[in-house]
């Protein structure tokens, strides 16, 4: 995160500071043709890699602990979340651990301003995430989805009571 920080207070121009960071946020070197608009924050950095032609503009958030694979070609609007990890659902659990499943974003997809990936999903190739979608499921090739509504999945057991 500190590395972030460093890319999201350089000049706009400083290209070649700008790789350099990115370089060493992602722990490998990253493909000329990648552009990383700032601000772009990243909680991990080693846990993502990029496929060539690759855009994400402003303001992203890249949660990259249970990893994120981004395909060629791929376009990524503002805002966007990116997020591998979690807690687990259950209330007697969820303070225990951090769940974590990788994203992985196939080739030539776009995904719409300020949309959300949860953990463990695919986005299939040439599909487009509509701006503000929240994306918690797989997304198969060549689709179009979007949406916020909310649908209840389960219900979750009462937290157990403390007793005197």
């Amino acid at each position: 995160m500190g590395l972030t920080a460093r890319l999201n207070a350089l000049p706009f121009d400083d290209l070649d500071a700008r790789r350099a960071l990115l370089t060493e946020i992602f722990g490998r070197p990253v493909p000329d043709s990648l552009s990383i608009l700032p601000p772009f924050y990243c909680d991990y950095g080693l846990g993502a890699s990029f496929g060539e032609r690759v855009f994400i503009n402003q303001g992203c958030f890249f949660l990259d602990y249970g990893g994120i694979t981004v395909g060629d070609r791929v376009l990524i609007g503002p805002g966007v979340t990116l997020s591998t990890a979690g807690h687990p659902v259950e209330l007697d659990e969820r303070y225990d651990f951090i769940t974590h499943a990788p994203i992985v974003i196939e080739d030539d997809v776009w995904i719409g301003a300020a949309a959300t990936v949860t953990p463990g999903v695919t986005i299939g190739r040439g599909s487009v995430v509509g701006a503000g979608a929240v994306v918690a499921k797989d997304v198969p090739p060549l689709s179009v989805v979007t949406a916020t509504s909310v649908v209840e999945r389960k219900r979750l057991k009462p937290a157990p009571t403390a007793t005197s």
